[in-house]
């Protein structure tokens, strides 16, 4: 099937698949399989591997075998299914998914903006609409909860970050147990292969992986659906290959019944060996998180008619087989292969973990530049890899990081089992993150009766709890990992978060007068030089004490001075007719202005192209649209002679005045305040990408102005 790339950008955002043909819809549907379900395919690769990986012992009747497959496909119909395509695709912020969409919902719904320079007028944004006005008793009773308590918005953060900092570790970990337990099979054709060349291969793909992210996606993400496609087919067919040639029987483990069999039997062995069986839904998470590439309707077709069903197949035919061949559980599904297609189907699992491995990574950069967005991670670099398709884009400091941990991760573990252990762990925190944010978006979004919200929580949450319990008890095994990898992460994101707050405070605290800075014009000599300044500032209001501490040492400025602030909006994407918004800053003889720059959490700016051009267009288009009082000949001639004023300033050059500020805490602050600003925070702030850089400034026309902030 071809895909046309008008409609793969037709399908980046949901709000313009309202009506789309069938045709269409079966198209992006076969797209989504390469992009969102790389991670879910590969899970039969250590599903019942992981799970019987500790004392779980198998007896002759196979009850532990019908049990495990019972759980696999109930766990499968009620989160993935039930859950996740029937309910949390509906959760969509303007046709994007994830967490931080469930965030952005609730920040406009319930006024929790964490960003400090929130403006009314930002509510006004076509994208910003919060529905229906209507106030139920149970929405308006957590709104108030919110508001009375200021502590507990901030532990929604931190509860947010915790779900996407688990969702990073689910990054390091998804390339690595796939592709080990991709090549792994090359053991059962080649039995003398020493365990090391296995993971030197291993570690060879995943350093191939990584290094082919610059290109972008786009360049090798057409074979990506065939590949998925064709793995699905080979896994299902020889599902139903192995369930009728070994075990018909495993049919009738269908039936919940064989889940109490199951933990009645085997107990708390039973127990913690459900932290393998929930690897079977690892990559549900990313259905939602990837919304906004696909329609919500194409990712349920493609999950309810093609990969739910193929997934059941592979593992019911693996159980099968198992129940007929209990010493092959370490090895059973390369062992379950017909020896004709093993070596095809052995090369498309190992291509099937690549297409595993980019989705999450591609996801991760998302996430990455989300968190950036929203102040909540140090500035890094951001690369367009397509001019076609939005929001496909490459991270290197990012990238290299998750590969060197990848790396450690597959040369010190060595063993799918113990990385299974630390992959559920991640897997489960992530869900639970996503039932809890739902059932407040249930409440305050969505206006639900309280008797659905418990529902959902208690029905949802019980599952993800039991599962959630059983790999805790794995932490000793492997579970360790991605709890060390989000903590540090979650470190990062509070740090930086709360350094740039901070910072934003004093800002506003400092904000100097522009009649004082105009008085003092004739004592220190002030002068108006020709061109156009454009002093960039994180306000939305005022004038920046580093503008006041430049004009003390140099008494000079532009002609028109523009104070530019760019800044974030909890809005997914924001047309161009609405990105800037103009004011005057003082009286008209001044020459002064304020450009607010607005950008949604998934808008990615990318290098200011012909932002000067766009800056001047809006300030003219602002000056000739400012209504006036007075006669109409006079205010036109007033308004053609201050247009020509700014076109010839942009003529005489435009210069660029940034703050180059370091922040140190007070004397006074406490030891752990002095250690996470003047040690982390200021170590992150030096390491990490300059505003010049992401605002691609000219270095020909940057001026840089030192100033400590004290906070």
């Amino acid at each position: 099937m071809t895909q046309s790339p008008s409609l793969v950008e037709q399908g980046l955002s949901q709000q313009h698949l309202k009506t789309v043909s069938c045709a269409n819809v079966l198209t992006l549907a076969y797209q989504s399989l390469g992009v969102i379900y790389g991670d879910l395919s590969t899970s039969p690769l250590y599903v019942y591997k992981t799970t019987f990986s500790g004392k779980l012992s198998l007896h002759e009747n196979d009850e532990e075998i019908f049990g495990v497959f019972s759980f696999i496909f109930w766990t499968f119909t009620l989160i993935a299914l039930f859950k996740y395509v029937f309910i949390v695709l509906s959760a969509d912020d303007n046709g994007e998914g994830g967490t931080f969409a469930l965030y952005s919902l609730l920040c406009r719904y319930a006024k929790l903006s964490i960003l400090p320079n929130h403006q009314e007028m930002d509510e006004k944004l076509s994208t910003y609409a919060t529905g229906s006005p209507g106030v139920t008793r149970q929405s308006a009773v957590v709104k108030s909860f919110f508001e009375k308590h200021p502590k507990s918005q901030k532990c929604l953060l931190i509860f947010v970050l915790l779900g996407t900092c688990m969702a990073i570790g689910d990054s390091v970990l998804t390339p690595t147990i796939s592709v080990l337990s991709a090549v792994s099979g090359v053991k059962l054709k080649i039995p003398n292969l020493h365990e090391n060349y296995v993971v030197i291969i291993a570690c060879i793909i995943l350093v191939a992986i990584f290094s082919v992210q610059r290109y972008g996606t786009h360049r090798v993400a057409f074979i990506f659906a065939p590949i998925s496609t064709a793995w699905l087919l080979s896994i299902s067919c020889i599902g139903v290959y192995n369930t009728i040639k070994w075990n018909p029987r495993i049919v009738s483990a269908l039936s919940p019944v064989y889940m109490y069999k199951f933990l009645r039997s085997t107990g708390v062995e039973g127990w913690v060996s459900l932290g393998g069986v929930v690897l079977s839904i690892t990559g549900v998470e990313t259905m939602f998180a990837d919304l906004g590439h696909f329609s919500s309707l194409s990712i349920k077709v493609a999950f309810s008619f093609f990969v739910y069903p193929c997934l059941i197949l592979a593992y019911m035919g693996e159980a099968a087989f198992l129940s007929k061949h209990h010493e092959d559980i370490q090895q059973s599904f390369y062992k379950a292969i017909p020896e004709p297609v093993f070596w095809p189907v052995f090369i498309v699992a190992t291509f099937a973990a690549v297409v595993g491995s980019q989705a999450v990574i591609s996801a991760t950069f998302s996430i990455i530049s989300q968190c950036c967005a929203l102040d909540c991670f140090p500035r890094v670099k951001i690369i367009h890899t397509s001019s076609k398709i939005h929001g496909q884009i490459y991270i290197p400091e990012v990238n290299w990081m998750l590969m060197c941990l990848c790396l450690a991760v597959t040369i010190g573990l060595r063993d799918t089992n113990m990385m299974g252990h630390a992959y559920g762990l991640a897997v489960t925190s992530v869900m639970l993150v996503t039932t809890c944010l739902m059932t407040l978006v249930m409440t305050i979004v969505w206006k639900q009766r309280v008797i659905t919200v418990l529902a959902f929580l208690a029905f949802f949450g019980s599952i993800e709890l039991l599962y959630f319990s059983a790999c805790v008890y794995k932490i000793p095994e492997g579970g360790w990992i991605p709890i060390l990898l989000s903590l540090t992460f979650m470190a990062v994101m509070y740090i930086w978060n709360y350094g740039t707050t901070k910072k934003h405070e004093f800002d506003v605290e400092n904000k100097v007068s522009m009649d004082r800075i105009v008085s003092l014009g004739p004592s220190i000599g002030m002068v108006r030089v020709p061109g156009i300044g454009l002093v960039y500032t994180n306000l939305v209001t005022g004038v920046p004490a580093v503008f006041g501490h430049f004009v003390t040492n140099l008494p000079a400025f532009h002609k028109i001075l523009v104070f530019v602030c760019v800044k974030s909006v909890q809005v997914p994407y924001i047309g161009e007719e609405e990105r800037f918004v103009i004011s005057r800053v003082g009286p008209k003889e001044y020459g002064m202005f304020r450009s607010v720059v607005r950008y949604g959490y998934r808008d990615v700016p990318r290098e200011m192209y012909d932002f000067e051009s766009r800056l001047v267009s809006a300030l003219i288009e602002f000056v000739e649209t400012e209504t006036e009082e007075g006669e109409e000949v006079s205010n036109v001639r007033r308004k053609k002679e201050e247009c020509m004023e700014i076109m010839e300033a942009k003529e005489a050059g435009v210069a660029y005045i940034l703050g180059h500020s370091y922040a140190k805490a007070k004397q006074s602050s406490s030891l752990l305040k002095k250690l996470a600003v003047n040690v982390v925070f200021a170590f992150m702030s030096t390491n990490c990408r300059g505003t010049d850089v992401v605002l691609n400034v000219p270095h020909t026309s940057l001026l840089e102005v030192g100033m400590v902030y004290y906070v």
